[in-house]
């Protein structure tokens, strides 16, 4: 065999253990049912509460951008630490689907006790969700490891805030590896998304602190905001569809408003002042759905493999909000 072959070995052992990469149907042996299950779960529920199928989409996308897809973002603040983890963070205040997750996961363990983690299982439901729901279908390698760490200051700084500007997305995508194409793309799921009326009242009633209106923002969308939704300034109950009338519809409606200068966020609108994300928005619009939901479908896979652990790296909890005692 020679020295080389050994530390050839050698080397691809330690791939193994910690730097191995994501592939299609890791449990195949460990755990042949994990992706039935998952399906059987999404399939018998989510008809019922439709409206989780873009709870769960942003769950994953929250997750994968602090710390990687990792599941840190289920983990419980603990008062022994005294450490406020993602939950606490305000991104995540508004999160739901964290109860789903559990229910899945404890189906998952009574078939294979300590095999399926977290994160595979988030990564899986989003998936399963969406395409319940009527939506794209994409690939969901598996093989992640969940995280032991969580922390709230982390999601603060790296999860896009909805306020955020042009250079700010495209700075927070490029961090994980993400580029202008993926931003405009992901942003795309804001197709079947609601929003609370605090992530964006700035911009119809304090814009720039003199009591104004966003100028970006289409002034009779603008008022029809005002009288109907989110009537003042300090509402944080009420919830807006972001994509008014298809809210339901996973289509490219969302990416007509925002020709209209229709979209609700600063981070929608901040992607037609970029010439390059506008001339994306442009090719969705000329090109088919099906085309939309192929490269949507690239998109996910891609987040989904932001910084992933595997291997030996982390570990496979055994409840989703606690680490492994």
């Amino acid at each position: 065999m020679g020295n080389f072959g050994i530390v050839l070995l050698a080397v691809l052992a330690f791939l193994g253990s910690s730097h191995a990469d994501l592939v299609m149907n890791f449990y195949a042996k460990s755990c042949p049912k994990a992706e039935e299950i998952v399906l059987d779960f999404v399939k018998l529920h989510i008809p019922n509460a439709p409206s989780l199928a873009a709870a769960l989409i942003r769950m994953h996308f929250h997750d994968c951008f602090v710390r990687g897809c990792d599941a840190s973002v289920l983990l419980n603040s603990t008062t022994a630490s005294g450490n406020q983890t993602e939950k606490a963070a305000t991104p995540n205040l508004t999160i739901r689907g964290f109860d789903f997750i559990d229910r899945v996961k404890s189906l998952v363990e009574a078939e294979c006790p300590g095999t399926v983690s977290c994160a595979d299982i988030i990564a899986l439901v989003a998936r399963d969700s969406i395409v319940t729901t009527g939506g794209p279908f994409w690939r969901v390698p598996t093989g992640r490891r969940d995280g032991l760490i969580s922390n709230a200051t982390e999601a603060l700084n790296n999860i896009p805030a909805p306020t955020s500007n042009f250079s700010t997305l495209q700075t927070d995508f490029a961090n994980k590896g993400l580029d202008l194409k993926d931003l405009v793309l992901l942003s795309g799921a804001h197709t079947i998304g609601v929003a609370h009326c605090s992530s964006f009242s700035n911009r119809l009633y304090n814009f720039t602190g003199v009591g104004d209106e966003d100028p970006a923002l289409d002034s009779e969308y603008a008022a029809n905001l005002k009288a109907r939704k989110c009537k003042t300034a300090n509402d944080t109950t009420t919830i807006v569809e972001m994509d008014p009338g298809s809210f339901r519809t996973f289509d490219l409606d969302y990416y007509t408003l925002l020709t209209k200068r229709r979209g609700l966020f600063q981070s929608d609108a901040a992607l037609t002042t970029s010439s390059t994300t506008k001339a994306y928005i442009t090719q969705f619009l000329k090109g088919s759905l099906k085309d939309f939901y192929a490269e949507f479908a690239l998109a996910m896979e891609k987040m989904g493999r932001v910084e992933v652990k595997t291997g030996s790296v982390g570990e496979i909890r055994q409840h989703c909000a606690v680490v492994n005692g």
